[in-house]
């Protein structure tokens, strides 16, 4: 005969109405809590594999805001390193597909592919003012979008299941916190709108990149590689799907994912290397500073500050993500108990 869960009939001890409540309600009380016992009790009976020694896979989608930080845009206030400098008005939608293989469900490494974009302008910060110290990157006014094609490979580490913090019966937590670090590569392409038409910057070498007038400038390449960093939170739908928010930042060995990076250049080196549209586009998007601003007020002229050469950029999402997991079976509760009961030691 198959025993009663003792935590419904806890609950419904607890909660047993006073004499002279009307039975009906009694045995609608003592329903809910069974079934909603049952639901616990139930909800997590996977595999005997998956908690001992089976690999299982993971497929799944993601979407959610893209944002960066660079030189462009940003916050009223002098410049800042970090989340301080956020501006969420540059905000974007990215989406991916990745791949996991998971080990005692504690370890996952993972296959992403993303798509993206970047982007920001100097006219956000449109309210500065000369003792904020941002009135110097409002009159420059430069402004950029950059598409983002990565693909990272990422380790998963979940701490509550791999120091065994469960419930009591042992099953995996429902809810599973946990870090995540990697490797990645990306291309991307900086461009900034000239007369409505999106203009790549990097073949106009803006700040006189790879030009022998400026040897310490040199030529960016669009394909670089990245170290995403981050934490998130996973929950169990089921035994088959379940639901993640996470946050990961990238580390960047570039500082031109904007196309800005230090000074502004003799605009006259131009015609040395550049000709026709590209020289013409080149005079126009190297120096967009506003025609009304107070020359004291701007840095755009030749060896004048454009970006800022010490912080390398960065770029950032916080995706939701469906997951498919392939390879762990639920299986009925009673049975999982029998099992468990001729495994055990018999007193009685």
């Amino acid at each position: 005969m198959r025993k009663i869960n003792p935590l419904f009939v806890n609950l419904f001890i607890k909660t047993y109405p006073k004499p002279g409540f009307k039975m009906k309600y009694r045995i609608s009380i003592f329903l809910i809590f069974f079934c909603f016992a049952q639901q616990l009790k139930a909800q997590y009976f996977y595999d005997d594999n998956y908690y001992n020694n089976a690999l299982i896979f993971e497929a799944g989608i993601s979407i959610g805001p893209m944002n960066s930080l660079t030189d462009i845009g940003g916050r009223v206030g002098k410049g800042k390193g970090g989340v301080k400098d956020f501006n969420i008005k540059s905000t974007t939608l990215s989406g991916s597909i990745y791949f996991s293989a998971i080990y005692k469900s504690f370890l996952a490494l993972r296959l992403e592919g993303a798509l993206g974009r970047v982007q920001s302008n100097d006219s956000l910060i449109k309210n500065a003012k000369s003792s904020e110290g941002s009135i110097g990157r409002y009159n420059r006014n430069l402004s950029f979008r950059s598409p983002i094609n990565e693909i990272t490979l990422t380790a998963e580490f979940h701490p509550l299941d791999f120091f065994n913090v469960r419930n009591p019966e042992g099953y995996a937590a429902t809810i599973s916190p946990y870090v995540i670090a990697g490797i990645g590569y990306f291309h991307f392409k900086p461009q900034a709108n000239l007369n409505g038409k999106w203009i790549d910057l990097q073949p106009l070498h803006t700040e006189g990149e790879g030009f022998a007038e400026y040897p310490n400038s040199k030529q960016y390449s669009l394909n670089q590689i990245n170290v995403p960093l981050g934490i998130g939170v996973k929950y169990e739908l089921s035994a088959k799907f379940n639901l993640r928010l996470e946050y990961i930042t990238r580390v960047l060995n570039t500082d031109y994912l904007d196309d800005v990076h230090g000074t502004y250049i003799d605009p006259t080196v131009f015609s040395k290397y550049l000709s026709g549209v590209q020289l013409a586009d080149a005079l126009l998007l190297n120096n967009r500073g506003r025609s009304d601003a107070d020359p004291l007020m701007t840095t755009t002229h030749p060896n004048g500050i454009r970006g800022n050469p010490n912080n390398n950029d960065s770029y950032f999402t916080v995706n939701v993500k469906v997951g498919f997991v392939i390879g762990r079976e639920k299986i009925n509760s009673w049975s999982r108990s029998q099992r468990r009961q001729q495994a055990s030691p018999r007193f009685f």
